[in-house]
């Protein structure tokens, strides 16, 4: 009888635990295909993303339900992002820090993927260096921003003052700096890509100076010169980390594709369209694409962010982001 009671004992006992495993099982999350709804800004910082994009809208992906939109404006994003109709979104870098601050770290940066896109270009052949910029003018846009911000520490740490040593007229958009670079001889601007191809298309006469993400590596800190980040929230990323993983790994063969195959990169970059065909081909190889996670993330943005913030605070949100801000790699997923 006592055998009996603690046959059953024991048929109850492992009832419960596989109840239990059942349980358990049936909570984790990402249990099958996932909707996925991405935001990317027009422009370099979803140039990357086309290729992800293409096989996404043409079926070739089944793993999740990847849904993508490109946004005109940054405005247009974060309160998207915020409210919880975006997953994933590229960004601004800085925006990324100022999300943070703004959401009491709701959210978290999951890769680097645009350097610096900003050159001095001249419509003349003054300028070899950044010392050649002493005394002349530049025609820039972007003050109060990160382009001003950029440019104002490339010439600090070169010995330069920005406010006594030359001089920068600032305009409200790129496009009246083309036309300025256009109209005279000998004219300098401060240029994003793709609008530094735009201008030599319509002039031979317009060449790249000084290639600004190289002349911030050349200062030698632990930090890059950077344009876009791709964010999530954190709530999608902590249910569904198997759909962010997979999604991380689509876009990083996006960004291989696009680095490796420009032509076919760039007609995908038109059909989405960001810029023209004809634009893209010259510019992608300008754009410095790159898809770059875990430490080498953490240290090049978080260096980046110290430098706005010591020329102002609000470019970064106020304050610097804690270490949850930086995604680190799951298991399965390696340090890119």
């Amino acid at each position: 009888m006592k055998r009996l009671i603690a046959f059953w004992i024991s048929m109850m006992l492992g009832a419960a635990l596989m109840t239990g495993c059942g349980t358990a099982k049936q909570a984790q999350p990402d249990a099958g295909p996932v909707t996925v709804n991405v935001t990317a800004l027009k422009g370099p910082t979803a140039m990357g993303m086309v290729a992800f994009m293409d096989r996404a809208d043409s079926g070739e992906l089944a793993d999740n339900n990847y849904h993508f939109e490109i946004a005109a404006a940054a405005d247009e994003v974060t309160p998207r992002l915020v409210q919880g109709q975006v997953d994933i979104a590229a960004v601004p870098a800085n925006l990324a820090s100022v999300l943070y601050n703004n959401t009491e770290g709701k959210v978290e940066v999951l890769a680097v993927n645009t350097l610096g896109v900003i050159y001095i270009v001249e419509s003349g052949d003054t300028v070899s260096n950044i010392s050649d910029l002493r005394g002349k003018t530049i025609y820039a846009s972007g003050k109060g921003a990160t382009p001003e911000y950029a440019l104002n520490y490339i010439l600090a740490q070169n010995g330069i003052d920005p406010e006594k040593d030359l001089t920068i007229e600032w305009k409200s958009e790129h496009a009246e700096c083309l036309s300025a670079l256009m109209a005279e001889e000998n004219a300098i601007a401060m240029l994003p890509q793709p609008f530094v191809t735009t201008a030599q298309t319509k002039s031979d006469k317009i060449r790249v100076a000084l290639d600004l993400t190289q002349e911030w590596d050349r200062i030698g800190t632990d930090s890059a010169l950077l344009t876009g980040v791709v964010v999530a929230r954190k709530e999608f990323v902590d249910a569904n980390p198997a759909a962010v993983e997979a999604f991380m790994e689509h876009y990083a063969e996006s960004v291989a594709f696009v680095n490796e195959n420009v032509e076919d990169a760039a007609a995908l970059i038109e059909k989405y369209d960001i810029v023209p065909a004809a634009v893209a081909v010259k510019a992608v190889p300008a754009c410095n694409i790159v898809f770059i996670t875990g430490d080498e993330m953490k240290q090049k943005l978080s260096g980046y962010l110290a430098v706005l913030l010591e020329q102002n605070p609000k470019s970064v949100g106020g304050s610097l982001p804690a270490d949850d801000f930086y995604a680190q790699p799951r298991a399965g997923e390696t340090d890119r």
